[in-house]
């Protein structure tokens, strides 16, 4: 659409329709207006602005009533004639301001907003933008005159109750924008009239009238419901900080020019002027202070970035043109800033980095103290304030103070370690540190979670996924401890490291109280030394390797002390006492050498909260001797000779979290010493770990976990160890010869790691089963013909028939007995005497670890009952490739086993039933009578008399040790038989006792359990179980098709449907 240049024409266009909205205002003619003011250009629109503007001033000046919907259309209208043109007559702009006002105004309260919709509030907002954009520069200043106070303090209350109770985004959002034009501080690209020193001196006069309110007012809006949005929040922020950098500049408030006073014509509007005096200025630097602290608690850990940034700026504009006026607020200010040097977000920590650098270049911190000493004064009164606020504020709050912390160490740098030298604030520090870290050692769990003992390295591998967590008594965010930890590495970066590790070990030696967490912080600040995860804005050197030698060698010696590592941990060991530990005066004279005060008292039962203290604390020491190696890579290699012993003796302990700390210390030696496993580890520094054990199982009263170093030793190496610890393995044997009742547990511990390991390092096959195996008899058809031979079917039959009659044919003697001759081979000493061959060393020593086993099958003590048969199952795994060893073993064992089978407390006869299990699928042949006599007669008596129970019970039955027991043995029973070839009597003894147990109301893992035993039947005696199945259901009648024979007549023929049915149908289709 071409435009009208031409006023004239322009003109006659626009006449008629201004003509025709005087005399009726309609939303049509007001809508014709505004069709045809799009094809007038700007030019010819600024000609006729006035004659325009009157019909559309006119309609709202007209006192009548009017719909919402035309005065909206009249303000749209006047926004477009105010954005195409330029405002040049002061008349103009001051009635146009006070009818836009008056649009927003409520009829009966002038002060509040109307209560019209949201799109004519939108209009109108956005014609006022329009307005003070459009209006020239020099008639624009007259608008901050004192005699239009009112008309801007009108407008000012209706803008900012728009921003702070409207309930539209976007109405907040429009209102703010127009705040911030009426401050003449917009954003936008457009330029604006620019103020000379003069104007803006009185521009801020004006303004500190109405500072009191928008301060307020503003400071609700950001403080405000977080569902209001980012938007809203950054233009309140931008409008504050605008109004308190206009009032209170350093440059207005330093002129001591003497100014006009108000004049006597203004009457009462002089009132409302303020005198910026600096009494003024100190009493409303206070009150906005005030308000600053509460805008900076809740932006500066706001969720949007945007936000954030904003605050930035916020901080960065008042410090710069209000450091002087606003002497409260400096440190706020300050700590606003500091506090987001750590922001994730890198736009924002950029920025922030370029602010806090322009202030220390120019010095903007008030007075004539430089940047450190503020921060060094702001560090130690937050430092102060740290416990209080960590006890008392919210996560969110604790995040920010840790963060406001973490910034101060940032920013002074390499003045930290200046800082430090101070005994105060290195108080202050290390005391609120001990405060803040305190652990929450409360939970149960702690000290029940016991190790299960992991097999080999691939196992503890898993343990990277699971890393532990700390539970603190005032804190449950992760976050939080994360940046605890990074403000003690910082320290460790930029302070004096033998000052912080000589304080945090007097801590540590002070009290029993501060020990984990000065632990704690001795770990990072190593780990800050060394230069890892250390993020700041100044770099530096890392401190030297000899510095973290020396440092690392003392703190070793203290965490590695005997009242330090050696700590009660379990039930067991606070009930044994000093006759299993320490003796008591060994404990005193450690204890006094390593600064402690503490005395081990057989009679003294160590609490819950006790243990899981202890616990914790060996852990954290772990986890430091871990951070050690890393921080001293290769050169760790010297102090493995006093650190690996340890580290091993608590891989072994029986605490899950003891254990798990001790391996994840041991993955770091091996990265920083550059071992490529543990085996490597162990194996490469086996030599003096053999020679401490050696020595410490002569001294086993004072070294009682020397035995778990041996088991972990085993668990984590190869077979290339076995030669260098058979000394050892026999000295362990003998001390448990002379010590069944006080140590055997932890001896048992030790060979059940052996022999995993042992059975590891060797595996044999599974003994083949022999050719009279059903099972192997039924897949050996498949190598013939295929098809069954039914004359040697049946003169096997005849065959053993007679054998059951008593008839032996001589001439099947004779064969039998017959032994072909051999002629002697000649090289052959028949003289000689037979020497028996050397027995491999595995052998030997299974042997001799599966007799003390035997021995120990009937110790008292149930616990122990139970690792001797793990013990004595893992012996026959790795006997069971010498049967001429095994079988006498196994003659041997049979007595207690039995006993353990048939007469103990459920758990031992579960595990047995298993040992029994392993026996049947290594010496099947050699157990078949002593079990079809001993044993099976017990286990089917046991299975008829619980099937009932577990018939009827409910689903809390299968979390009960009888449930377990009928499961274990319904699973291992059918292997039993098939391995041992049970038959006749014995297998309808099975059958019947498990028959109850295809009942569809017996537990579905029951039910799987005895199909399963029947599934081995069938592979024994397919032609038994099918009948005793079918004597159950039988789905089938079986007529004779010859007159000559007879109909098979069987029970379960002509039955209803039963519990039975489903399994009974499920066997008899792996029969057919």
């Amino acid at each position: 659409m071409a435009l009208t240049d031409d006023p004239k024409v322009a003109f006659g266009a626009l006449r008629p329709v201004c003509v025709q909205l005087t005399r009726e205002q309609t939303l049509r003619n007001v809508e014709q207006l505004r069709a045809q003011l799009q094809g007038v250009s700007e030019a010819a629109l600024q000609q006729l602005q006035d004659y325009v503007l009157f019909p559309l001033r006119f309609v709202l000046k007209t006192p009548a009533s009017k719909k919402e919907r035309l005065i909206q259309a009249v303000v749209e209208c006047i926004g477009y004639v105010l954005a195409n043109t330029c405002v040049q007559k002061w008349d103009l702009l001051r009635d146009l301001f006070s009818e836009l006002c008056l649009c927003l105004c409520s009829p009966t309260d002038p002060g509040k907003p109307a209560p019209v919709s949201d799109e004519l509030k939108t209009a109108v907002l956005q014609s006022l933008d329009a307005l003070l954009h459009a209006a020239y520069g020099d008639i624009l200043p007259r608008l901050y005159e004192p005699v239009m106070l009112p008309g801007l303090g009108l407008a000012i209350s209706l803008l900012l109750e728009l921003a702070e109770r409207e309930k539209s985004r976007q109405v907040q959002a429009v209102a703010l924008k127009c705040l911030q034009v009426l401050l003449l501080q917009c954003n936008c690209p457009e330029g604006h009239w620019s103020m000379n020193q003069e104007e803006k001196w009185k521009m801020g006069s004006t303004f500190a009238s109405f500072l009191p309110g928008i301060s307020r007012g503003l400071s609700r809006v950001i403080t405000g419901d977080m569902k209001q949005g980012h938007v809203v929040a950054v233009s309140a922020m931008r409008v504050w900080y605008k109004t308190v950098g206009l009032v209170m500049a350093d440059e207005q408030l330093s002129d001591n020019k003497v100014r006009e006073k108000p004049a006597a014509e203004l009457g009462r509007v002089g009132e409302l002027m303020v005198q910026r005096t600096p009494d003024w200025a100190k009493d409303t630097s206070g009150k906005l202070a005030i308000h600053l602290k509460k805008i900076i608690a809740c932006t500066s850990a706001h969720q949007h970035w945007k936000v954030r940034l904003e605050l930035v700026d916020f901080s960065n504009h008042l410090l710069c043109s209000c450091h002087s006026s606003l002497g409260e607020c400096i440190g706020p200010l300050l700590e606003a800033l500091v506090g987001l040097v750590n922001d994730e977000n890198q736009t924002v920590r950029e920025w922030c980095d370029k602010a806090l650098k322009r202030i220390a270049q120019q010095n903007l911190t008030g007075g004539n103290r430089t940047l450190t000493d503020v921060l060094s004064e702001n560090l130690h009164s937050l430092t102060t304030a740290l416990p209080r606020l960590i006890r008392t504020s919210d996560d969110q709050h604790k995040l920010s103070t840790l963060n406001v912390f973490l910034g101060y160490l940032k920013m002074l740098g390499p003045q930290v370690a200046m800082v430090l030298n101070s005994a105060a604030h290195l108080q202050r520090i290390s005391k609120a540190l001990m405060q803040v870290l305190e652990l929450d050692v409360t939970d149960v769990r702690i000290v029940e979670g016991k190790s299960s003992g992991i097999t080999d390295e691939s196992a503890a591998l898993l343990f990277q996924t699971r890393p532990q967590r700390k539970h603190f008594q005032y804190f449950t965010d992760d976050q939080i401890f994360s940046l605890l930890r990074h403000i003690c590495r910082v320290l460790g970066y930029f302070g004096n490291l033998y000052l912080l590790v000589d304080h945090f070990m007097d801590l540590y030696r002070e009290s029993l109280v501060y020990r984990k967490q000065a632990a704690l912080v001795l770990n990072e600040i190593i780990k800050g030394a060394a230069g890892i995860d250390v993020e700041v804005t100044e770099e530096q050197c890392p401190a030297s390797h000899d510095d973290l030698m020396a440092a690392v060698t003392s703190i070793i010696e203290e965490y590695t002390s005997l009242c330090n590592w050696h700590l009660t941990t379990s039930h067991e060991e606070s009930e044994k006492g000093d006759s299993f530990g320490q003796p008591t005066v060994l404990s005193i004279m450690n204890n006094a050498q390593g600064g402690c005060l503490q005395v081990t008292s057989a009679s003294k039962v160590s609490t819950i909260r006790q243990m899981n203290s202890n616990i914790w604390q060996v852990c954290i020491q772990l986890e430091g001797i871990g951070c050690f190696a890393l921080a001293l890579r290769t050169e760790f290699h010297l102090l493995l000779i006093t650190t690996l012993y340890p580290v091993l003796e608590k891989a072994g302990d029986e605490s899950l979290l003891i254990s798990q700390s001790a391996v994840d210390a041991m993955r770091n030696i091996c990265t920083a010493c550059g071992y490529g496993s543990f085996k490597d580890l162990i194996n490469q520094n086996s030599d003096y770990l053999v020679n401490d054990i050696s020595l410490n199982l002569q001294r086993l009263s004072r070294h009682p976990h020397t035995p778990c170093v041996l088991s972990v030793m085993f668990t984590y190496s190869d077979a290339s160890l076995l030669p260098l610890v058979g000394d050892i393995i026999q000295d362990v044997l003998m001390a448990l010869d002379h010590c069944y009742d006080e140590r055997a547990p932890m001896f048992c511990t030790v060979l059940h790691s052996l022999m995993k390991a042992l059975a590891r390092w060797f595996p044999t096959e599974k003994r083949k089963m022999s050719e009279s195996d059903p099972g192997v008899m039924k897949d050996a058809a498949g190598d013939g013909k295929g098809l069954l031979d039914v004359k040697q079917f049946f003169v096997d039959y005849r065959r053993q028939k007679e054998l059951a009659e008593g008839n032996f044919a001589d001439e099947e003697d004779i064969s039998d007995t017959e032994v072909p001759l051999t002629a002697p081979e000649p090289d052959v000493d028949m003289e000689a005497p037979d020497v028996k061959a050397a027995l491999p060393s595995h052998i030997t020593i299974a042997k001799e670890v599966m007799e003390r086993s035997i021995h120990l099958l009937s110790d008292p003590s149930l616990r122990l009952r139970l690792k001797v048969l793990d013990v004595l199952e893992l012996c026959v795994r790795v006997l069971q490739g010498d049967e001429r060893e095994l079988l006498p073993m196994v003659h041997r064992a049979w007595p207690p086993l039995l006993v353990r089978l048939t007469n103990d407390d459920p758990l031992a006869v579960l595990r047995a039933f298993q040992v029994l299990c392993t026996l049947g699928e290594t010496c099947g042949d050699f157990l078949r009578r002593r079990v079809s006599k001993d044993v099976l007669p017990r286990l089917t008596a046991s299975l008829v008399k619980q099937a009932p129970l577990s018939a009827k019970a409910g689903p809390i039955f299968t979390h009960t040790l009888a449930y377990k027991l009928q499961l274990a043995v319904l699973e291992g029973l059918g292997d039993l038989c098939l391995r041992l070839d049970l038959a006749d009597s014995d297998l309808d003894a099975v059958s019947e006792a498990c028959l109850p147990y295809l009942s569809f109301r017996q537990p579905p893992k029951l039910q799987e359990a005895c199909l399963s035993v029947f599934q081995h039947l069938i592979q024994v005696d397919p032609d038994a179980v099918w009948f005793t199945l079918n004597e159950i259901y039988c789905p089938y009648v079986y007529e004779s098709t010859h007159p000559d024979l007879h109909t098979l007549l069987l029970s379960g023929m002509g039955k209803q449907r039963n519990e039975f049915t489903d399994n009974i149908l499920k066997l008899l289709e792996l029969i057919a």
